[in-house]
């Protein structure tokens, strides 16, 4: 799948798109999008929340929000259910049809944003702790984005620059491939594939 074949890069944390909301209402900080131009069908961004706001609707996409900063996000989903994200780094899953307001449970928050058009990718985010090495393996169906929530982190044999608290590494699908992180701290790692067709 060529979306996913983008050269294996790091993406320091400076470098991120950061835009205001069309509601005015907080900022976004893209990450990354697949394809780079177009509509893409992969985004990782983190979302500045400045104040209570209505979700934006994104049909056909998948959502996975971890909150980042702050006490915490309560979503309040239009069918009556109601889930609050608090620290450390809790997440929730949703799709992107679903009508919700977002209410900030004591201040500013930061949450990190991982969306994908389920008919064309599948996203799988783990959360774990870096504790000396950790090992990836891309394929020619599987590509890595590695977000470094804290501490420090460099590949083996310096393949791509050094990671700092904040930085993403995207480890583009290919010939098999092993990537080797050495570190301490903690990690969002998202594994990606094309979707399954039935």
């Amino acid at each position: 799948m060529d979306l996913l074949n983008l050269s294996s890069r790091v993406i320091p944390a400076a470098q991120y798109q950061r835009e205001r909301w069309r509601n005015g209402l907080g900022w976004t900080r893209e990450i990354l999008r697949l394809p780079e131009q177009g509509d893409w069908q992969l985004r990782l961004s983190i979302a500045e929340i400045e104040q209570d706001a209505a979700f934006s609707a994104f049909p056909g996409i998948e959502r996975e929000l971890v909150l980042l900063q702050g006490e915490g996000l309560r979503l309040r989903f239009a069918d009556g259910r109601c889930e609050t994200l608090l620290p450390p780094y809790q997440r929730l899953r949703f799709a992107g049809e679903d009508v919700i307001t977002g209410e900030l449970v004591d201040g500013v928050t930061q949450d990190f944003n991982l969306m994908w058009r389920r008919d064309e990718v599948n996203a799988e985010l783990l959360h774990r702790p870096l504790v000396g090495n950790m090992l990836f393996f891309t394929e020619p169906q599987a590509a890595w984005a590695i977000h470094l929530l804290t501490g420090q982190a460099r590949f083996e044999g310096d393949v791509l620059p050094a990671l700092s608290a904040g930085d993403t590494a995207w480890l583009g699908a290919g010939a098999r491939e092993r990537f080797t992180l050495h570190g301490g701290g903690e990690l969002l790692a998202i594994r990606v594939t094309p979707a399954v067709t039935r």
